[in-house]
């Protein structure tokens, strides 16, 4: 009787096989690993995660967390976050708001649906934020429309660049008005941001839709989508059903809006962190260019 390894790590305890003992296609154990929504390959999920959680074999890029975003981009043990106490509340007493914020925070780990703080990438110090997509789908409400105007006030502040990860599926419906005013209080802090000097880079991901795309995720100096992601307002259904016409094959992904000009790059992830160095390096020559030549004129 021979002995089949598959059965002696992939099974679940106290679970019968199916067809039982004897067939071969035995279980694998919750989370130890996820099949790729784009080729269907069975990936262990340390592999995964080693790789950046993108598919080795077709190079699908999975949704990551807002704090993994920032632990692969940032030099190790150099990231301190900022305003973690800035949390939404329920001011238009919308029904069952409060038991789904709850919930949000259960299945995310966070307060908000975004995560804000200084770190060093290549040992240059930056204000980095990353929006959540456990936290209602990195909805945008008046707490995470806070937490990302601070950002920006203390790095112009600071002097530092802006590194942000957009990730939303729009405005949250629960706040109502107050939501949709995060659009107008964002792309303002940007610009006192953009006056004083500051570079920011945008990252988006998959998805980057509503009120986000329509204010901070496109006022960056340096727009970086990632492989494949879906960016735009409204959704390609809603814009189908308005104009009456079928649109193009890939239609609001990266690859259609880099050929239209929205975007000035693709970059895959495994390759990020090395693209945003070196251009916060080249941002830094120029800094510092500009200050030895303002002290040489005066």
């Amino acid at each position: 009787m021979g002995f089949d390894i598959r059965k002696f790590f992939f099974r679940k305890p106290n679970i019968a096989l199916e067809g039982g003992e004897d067939d071969a296609s035995a279980f694998v154990p919750e989370k130890a690993a996820i099949k790729c929504e784009k080729c269907k390959t069975l990936i262990l999920s340390d592999d995964l995660s080693a790789n950046g959680k993108v598919c080795a074999k077709c190079g699908y890029h999975f949704k990551m967390g807002a704090r993994e975003r920032i632990k692969y981009i940032a030099d190790e043990g150099e990231f301190e976050e900022l305003f973690a106490d800035v949390t939404a509340g329920n001011r238009l007493d919308f029904p069952d708001y409060d038991d789904k914020l709850e919930k949000a925070r259960a299945a995310s780990g966070e307060n908000e649906a975004v995560v804000c703080g200084e770190a060093k990438i290549g040992g240059i110090n930056a204000v980095c934020f990353a929006m959540e997509p456990k936290f209602m789908m990195g909805s945008m409400g008046a707490a995470a429309g806070e937490k990302i105007t601070r950002a920006f006030e203390y790095a112009a502040e600071k002097k530092l660049p802006v590194i942000g990860f957009a990730l939303s599926g729009g405005a949250r419906m629960q706040e109502g008005i107050i939501s949709l005013m995060q659009m107008a209080k964002t792309s303002g802090a940007v610009l006192r941001h953009s006056q004083a000097g500051g570079l920011y880079i945008s990252v988006l991901t998959d998805p980057t839709t509503g009120g986000v795309s329509a204010s901070f995720a496109f006022e960056a100096d340096i727009i970086i989508a990632e492989p494949a992601a879906l960016i735009g307002f409204a959704g390609p259904r809603v814009i189908e059903q308005t104009i009456r016409q079928k649109l193009p094959a890939g239609f609001q992904r990266a690859e259609f809006l880099l050929g239209k000009g929205f975007v000035d790059a693709i970059v895959d992830r495994r390759n990020l962190k090395n693209t945003l160095s070196f251009l916060l390096s080249l941002h830094e020559e120029k800094t510092a260019k500009e200050t030895n030549d303002e002290e040489a004129a005066v």
